[in-house]
């Protein structure tokens, strides 16, 4: 009978690295395609109100958002309703620059598509609302969308 012989102990192959930068990249390619980014860090609160006859906009890149609501630090900023463009409080008299700014950042062809979206706390009173809409006709955005939440209306009647 004959014998086997062991030669040492045997090693452990190597890892073949060679694919890792592949797939690397195709990790880091898929998250940046699949990740939204923030548009606005929010600093009024805006809890909308519901309505049951609702329609998605079809071209999120052409809408504006104003937040109109009470601020979420009421000891530094108060209760009083406030106006949020971008990331910052801002008067009604800041709507024409906002508006401006918006168009600029636009394509000429697209412009008339534009539309301002008012995204509007259920508490807030009509008054600041009304002036953001004159301040809006003012500098002829007048595409104006009222932004709520799907769900049963209650107390309307």
């Amino acid at each position: 009978m004959a014998r086997f012989k062991k030669e040492g102990a045997k090693k452990t192959p190597k890892i073949n690295t060679a694919s890792l930068p592949d797939i690397i990249f195709m990790l880091l390619f898929f998250f940046m395609v699949t990740t939204v980014m923030r548009e606005t860090t929010l600093f009024v609160r805006t809890s909308l109100p519901t309505a049951t006859e609702i329609q998605q906009l079809e071209r999120r890149s052409l809408v504006s958002f104003i937040y109109i609501g009470p601020p979420l630090q009421t000891t530094v900023f108060g209760t009083e309703p406030r106006i949020q463009l971008y990331d910052q409080f801002a008067t009604v008299a800041d709507i024409a620059s906002f508006v401006e700014a918006e168009r600029q950042a636009t394509a000429e062809a697209e412009r008339p598509l534009m539309t301002t979206s008012l995204k509007v706390d259920r508490e807030t009173k009509m008054g600041i609302v009304t002036d953001v809409k004159q301040e809006l006709r003012m500098v002829n955005a007048l595409r104006v969308n009222y932004s709520t939440m799907r769900g049963e209306v209650t107390g309307v009647r």
